[in-house]
């Protein structure tokens, strides 16, 4: 049986690509050793709805909840090495922790903030 479940934090903004989202979490180790690593770090994919959800309501920072399978990826790089890669490939995801509001983006109107003091600098500004 290949099931895992994490709880831990993202450590960038989810990549969003045609209707997969990639992101990893840093997930904390329980019992920590002196000059050994306390946290491990997981890479993670979700596709579908899923995918659209995390990409919506997840970022850097934020902590995650989730269920998957552990599965192992290989490619051909550039130089003609074969490259292992192992991704969490994630069934479900859930918020966990204080609700926390995603910052909100600028507004995309066609039209940027002029700073203050450059009114006097352009010609056409009254």
């Amino acid at each position: 049986m290949n099931n895992v479940i994490l709880i831990g934090r993202l450590t960038k903004d989810p990549e969003v690509r045609e209707n997969v989202t990639r992101f990893s979490v840093a997930v904390d180790r329980k019992f920590k050793r002196d000059g050994e690593p306390t946290v491990d770090f997981f890479n993670c994919v979700v596709f579908g709805k899923t995918a659209d959800f995390v990409a919506k309501y997840f970022f850097k920072g934020k902590q995650i909840a989730l269920t998957g399978r552990i599965e192992n990826d290989s490619y051909t790089n550039k130089e003609g090495r074969k490259i292992t890669t192992t991704v969490i490939k994630c069934d479900s995801v859930e918020f966990v922790g204080p609700k926390e509001d995603r910052p909100e983006p600028a507004p995309d109107d066609g039209f940027i903030a002029v700073p203050d003091g450059v009114q006097e600098e352009l010609p056409f500004m009254v």
